[in-house]
Order: structure tokens, then sequence, then C-alpha cells
């Protein structure tokens, strides 16, 4: 058993000293044998993309910043359990997910004013206004939401995840996605209704 476990870790070494840019699961499979190069090569990999989701469900800077730290750190203490029976993206999504439906149960989001657009220099100050006060009217609409419905919203809409993904991330199904997504688009449509008749 020693020696098949010794020559699992061989092959591992072997295949991530082939790879010009190893895959996420090589690097997971290198953080759950200590290498703590490969861990942080996941973090700067994936951090962005991670606080950008937290951030967009919880609508809070710093509290997305404390949930990042807590997926990466959740990942990095679950590296030797890992198995890649999906795609790590797929796995880190659920690990973010549930973090922020945890976060969501334990509190209601303030509506932020922060915005989450990137002000485009071609634009006159007066679009730029209008753009600002879009993007707040949006993610206080967003915050209202219920949880799930705005996790969905998120991931579709700001993220791009298609069906399937945004299932496995939430650990449900299609079907439950599309209704989450029809019910959460309703709401918004509802409560932006001023802005979309401009």
């Amino acid at each position: 058993m020693e020696r098949a476990a010794a020559l699992q870790v061989a092959g591992w070494k072997a295949v991530r000293a082939m790879e010009l840019t190893p895959t996420d699961e090589s690097l997971m499979h290198a953080t759950a044998e200590g290498d703590l190069a490969a861990f942080e090569q996941l973090v700067l990999r994936h951090q962005q993309s991670v606080w950008q989701t937290a951030y967009r469900v919880l609508g809070c800077r710093q509290t997305a910043e404390d949930v990042a730290q807590e997926v990466f750190l959740s990942i990095f203490q679950a590296a030797d359990r890992y198995q890649p029976t999906a795609a790590f993206r797929t796995y880190l999504r659920r690990v973010v997910v549930r973090r922020c439906l945890d976060c969501l149960r334990k509190r209601r989001p303030a509506p932020t004013d922060d915005v989450w657009q990137i002000v485009d220099p071609t634009t006159s100050p007066e679009q730029d206004a209008a753009g600002r006060e879009r993007a707040r009217a949006v993610a206080q609409a967003l915050n209202r939401l219920p949880a799930n419905q705005r996790l969905a919203i998120v991931l579709r809409y700001y993220e791009g995840l298609r069906g399937q993904e945004i299932a496995a991330a939430m650990d449900t199904s299609v079907k439950a996605v599309e209704r989450l997504l029809a019910r959460g688009r309703a709401a918004l449509e509802r409560q932006l209704a001023d802005f979309l008749l401009d």
C-alpha cells in the first residue's frame, strides 16, 4: 500500500514537472503534499474571482475579503481530502457559494454605496453620474433579493456561468436554478422599473 502511494506521489511530481502551466488539480495535489508554493499559485490564480463573487453577493468589501480568506483557508485545510471528480473551479465555486450563504444567513447585508462599474474615460461626467446611479440602484435591488436568488443572478450575469455550472456550484438542479433566475429577474424588474423606463 505504501509503495502504491509512493508511486502516486512520484507520478504527480512527474506530471507537475512536465506541465508548463500546472492545472488547478495538480496544484491541489501538490498542496496536499505540503507544497505551499503550489497553494500560493492557486490563491493568486483565483483570488480576484473569489473576491468579486463574494463582493457581488454580499455587497461589502470587508466581508468579501473575510469570506475570500475563509474560502482559501478551508481549501487549504481540505487539500489532502480533495478528489478531482469535477473541475477545480466547480469545487472552488461550491466553497464560495457555501461561505456566502452562511454569511447571508447570519446577517442581512446593508445596501452598499460602492458601484460595480468601471469608469469609461470616453463618457461625459453626466453619463458617468447616471451610470453610477444605475449601478447603485442595481446593487441595492440585488441586496433586497433572497440569498439564493441573489446568488443565482450574480453567478449567471456577473460571473457568466451557465445553468448547469450554477446548479453544480449551488448544489441544486438546473430547473431550480431556472426558477431562481426567473424569480430574481422578475423582482429586479419590479424594483428597477424607473430605470428600465428611461
